[in-house]
């Protein structure tokens, strides 16, 4: 934890973190007041209900959608409603959910499909404080949220440590004890290197009598080459790095000199919104420098055929889905997968 507290000093890698533990940390502050609709009632309502009640308009049944909180809230037949937030009696849905008539309930037992009773207190629960919907995840805007009570105060060191430790005396549980140096070293070089300690560092380590031992540690561990290089791999997983074209004979080419541009910036602290920038149009910036041009590697990680027989134009065209696609999910965290054009 003291990693998180003292890591801000690094632009790019603090602005992935705050972008994680936002949602992360606005997930919990809604726990907190109350049940999620994302987290905890979509997914019912997906796995029982949306089959006949959602966005699939030749499968839905009695022009009812419970997807969309116009449709779910709207007035139906002799001012019957099936969702009035706040007010379970007058909830067709929930009068429904809970009826033992067989030819009422739902969803109905010739669907296969049931509600447990755990789903049951969920949605009682949700309709009670006021049904309120969320949309998609990625369109909500992240937001802080107070650090919850806790019973130990002396266990926090930062922020961040009363959400997790809220988390463990909900669940009964206590932190483990402190780590001793030789496995917090060890931690914190894979963590930060992908390498595990050498025995000299060790060593080191264990003996440093100073009072920021620890954080002296994190520093000459944030200023090695390979901290880049261990920082690096997701990144090259979402940008689907390779060095080969992925089709026919797989043959080789030359991407390795992106994939050093990526470690490069992580090692010299390049602010995360230029990070995006020149991967996504550095050949379009003014006078674009060699780097950023090579920056743009980004968009050419796609698979790449060059098979005899094959249609140019076609191929163009799956390059450019290949890199909507990808866009997409890393920029924006949405998939394209089943996108029209009207």
């Amino acid at each position: 934890m003291y990693f998180i507290e003292y890591v801000n000093r690094n632009s790019f890698l603090t602005a992935i973190t705050i972008c994680l533990y936002c949602h992360c940390l606005s997930a919990v502050g809604r726990s907190a007041s109350g049940i999620g609709y994302n987290r905890d009632v979509r997914p019912i309502l997906s796995a029982t209900c949306f089959h006949c009640h959602g966005p699939d308009k030749e499968g839905r049944k009695g022009d009812l959608r419970l997807d969309v909180s116009q449709r779910a809230f709207a007035e139906r037949d002799k001012g019957r409603f099936a969702i009035v937030p706040g007010d379970l009696e007058q909830s067709d849905a929930w009068r429904r959910i809970t009826s033992d008539d067989p030819d009422t309930r739902m969803p109905p037992p010739d669907s296969q499909l049931s509600l447990t009773t755990a789903d049951i207190e969920v949605l009682r629960q949700w309709i009670t404080q006021g049904a309120v919907y969320e949309t998609h995840w990625a369109f909500i805007p992240p937001a802080a949220s107070s650090p919850p009570k806790v019973k130990d105060q002396a266990w926090r060191n930062n922020e961040i440590d009363p959400f997790i430790l809220a988390k463990l005396e909900a669940m009964g549980l206590t932190p483990s004890v402190k780590a001793d140096r030789r496995t917090l070293i060890r931690r914190l070089s894979y963590d930060l290197t992908g390498l595990p300690p050498s025995i000299q560092e060790v060593h080191q380590f264990v003996n440093d009598i100073h009072a920021n031992a620890y954080e002296a540690l994190i520093d000459r561990l944030l200023a090695s080459d390979h901290y880049g290089e261990r920082m690096a791999l997701a990144w090259l997983d979402q940008a689907r790095y390779a060095d080969t074209h992925g089709y026919s004979r797989d043959g080789g080419r030359d991407m390795w000199i992106w994939r050093d541009w990526v470690i490069q910036t992580y090692n010299e602290d390049m602010p995360f919104d230029q990070f995006l920038k020149e991967q996504i149009a550095g050949d379009l910036l003014p006078d674009a420098t060699e780097s950023q041009i090579i920056a743009t590697g980004f968009s050419r990680n796609h698979m790449i055929t060059a098979e005899g027989g094959t249609i140019a134009a076609e191929n163009l065209n799956n390059y450019c889905v290949d890199r909507v696609k990808t866009a997409g999910e890393v920029f924006l965290g949405l998939t394209y997968g089943l996108c029209s054009v009207p």
